[in-house]
């Protein structure tokens, strides 16, 4: 087990040698976090390609997933669903605020696409379920990245969903940590 941690940190050094990003490079971003919707709250997973079309800037195609619980509210009355996974496919942009001799660089971002929304069950109510349409929608987001490593805020703007009189609000709150291979070194 002592191997395969060493191992692991060798190769975290490694990538973390090579630095941030580089004009016409491509890279590729993991992200994992957490979720928090009105109420309740989840875990999210995000795959991000990316381009870069400056030395600090890029845009990309992030698809993300977020399994969470969310409260329903029905005249006043608040019921929490049961967990269930939806999925995010966006086109990004983010901006990188970068002095060039570091490897530390704060960035800002947004985003806009589809949201394919989970249908909801409630265990309170004999396993009743509602079916919730996608939704399209948006994403504003800052955060940092140190070297290969990235740690974000987002909010993720999704329209509220209406059930037989039943307000969902869709939109969640992430917070994640993650890392990117590729995308060149930070230039002067």
């Amino acid at each position: 087990m002592k191997k395969i941690f060493f191992a692991f940190l060798l190769m975290l050094a490694v990538v973390q040698v090579s630095q941030a990003q580089e004009q016409g490079k491509f890279r590729v971003g993991l992200d994992l976090g957490y979720t928090m919707p009105d109420g309740g709250g989840g875990v999210l997973i995000a795959v991000e390609p990316k381009y870069n079309i400056a030395d600090n800037m890029n845009i990309g195609l992030r698809f993300e997933s977020a399994a969470m619980a969310k409260n329903v509210t029905d005249s006043g009355l608040t019921v929490e669903a049961d967990i269930a996974a939806s999925a995010s496919y966006l086109g990004t942009f983010d901006y990188y605020f970068h002095n060039g001799s570091s490897s530390f660089a704060p960035f800002f971002g947004a985003g806009a696409g589809y949201s394919t929304l989970a249908n909801l069950s409630f265990e309170d109510f004999d396993d009743a379920e509602a079916e919730v349409d996608g939704k399209f929608g948006g994403l504003v987001r800052a955060g940092f990245e140190a070297g290969k490593f990235r740690m974000a805020a987002s909010y993720n703007l999704i329209g509220k969903s209406e059930i037989e009189g039943a307000e969902i609000k869709n939109s969640y709150l992430g917070i994640s940590l993650g890392f990117y291979l590729g995308g060149g070194k930070w230039k002067k």
